[in-house]
């Protein structure tokens, strides 16, 4: 495999890491998938990925079928390499993603983790009001549901980033990209109480522009978070693996159920391409159908 191919396939492995927090066996497929990708392109002569690589990944897939691999399979592979290709593009490696014009093949993939309103509820209240970590981290869960907030963009957020009379988070997204984001009274009230009570306790008297701070005034890191979430998840009685993006998805998935416009989810989680939040269509598909079986006199 070449050096560069390698490099930027070692980056998206420390992006689902740490950004997604994908658990090790979903890195794991990843990591196989992309190899055998990489195989293909190194015996192919293609030394690195490029904007053009849309019929190089079209034959790759091809070759996959032949080989006898099945449609949900191969679905999974291309579910590799698109999310490669999206993080290239994301990062200015390429200047578009070339596998977007490849349609998956017929079959059901798995869409994102959600948690239903009550979990996340639950989840919500497991944090100690108490304690100043306490209302730390209960103003950080929150306003990471409540804007739908990937977890590298609410850890970088500074004190300037919200406006607690508005109502509003500003967020700067992948690419830079600035966002602004309503976030709710139970938000705007967690994070007042964290604010005038929790923080200065957490500072004890060291200076801080970051919003959410962790020991002697370091900002809080995503490994560290991470390590709260899934103390709190334990603490809130439910199973299974949460991650930060596990409350993107729910945030994305119950403003769509509760009949937000598929654009308007769009601007708040800063996709740049509604293709990428058309994935949620399905899972509220299901939730209109359900509701119209039940509803429906002749549902």
């Amino acid at each position: 495999m070449s050096s560069l191919l390698n490099h930027h396939i070692d980056q998206f492995m420390t992006h689902l890491r740490v950004e997604r927090g994908l658990a090790e066996l979903s890195i794991d497929a990843y990591a196989s998938d992309l190899t055998r990708y990489a195989g293909f392109m190194e015996d192919n002569g293609m030394a690195d990925v490029t904007e053009d690589d849309t019929y190089a990944i079209l034959k790759h897939m091809i070759g996959l079928r032949d080989e006898g691999l099945g449609s949900r399979s191969r679905a999974r592979h291309l579910v590799s390499i698109r999310s490669f290709y999206r993080f290239l593009a994301e990062e200015k490696v390429l200047v578009s993603d070339p596998s977007s014009l490849i349609e998956f093949p017929k079959t059901g993939l798995k869409l994102p983790d959600t948690l239903s309103v009550s979990d996340v509820k639950k989840l919500l209240e497991a944090p100690d009001p108490s304690s100043a970590r306490g209302m730390r981290d209960a103003a950080m869960i929150e306003l990471l549901y409540a804007a739908g907030l990937r977890v590298s963009e609410l850890i970088h957020l500074s004190l300037n980033d919200i406006n607690l009379e508005a109502g509003f988070v500003r967020v700067f997204g992948k690419g830079s990209k600035e966002r602004v984001v309503p976030m709710g009274r139970f938000a705007v009230d967690k994070l007042r109480t964290y604010l005038t009570t929790g923080r200065p306790l957490l500072l004890k008297h060291v200076t801080s522009s970051t919003l959410f701070v962790a020991r002697a005034g370091k900002p809080m890191t995503r490994q560290g978070f991470w390590k709260l979430l899934n103390k709190y998840t334990a603490l809130a009685g439910l199973t299974g693996k949460i991650s930060p993006h596990t409350l993107r998805h729910s945030f994305a998935t119950h403003l769509l159920m509760g009949g937000a416009d598929l654009r308007v989810v769009q601007v708040m989680l800063g996709h740049t391409d509604i293709s990428t939040t058309q994935i949620y269509t399905h899972i509220t598909g299901d939730h209109l159908q359900a509701m119209h079986r039940t509803c429906h006199p002749r549902g």
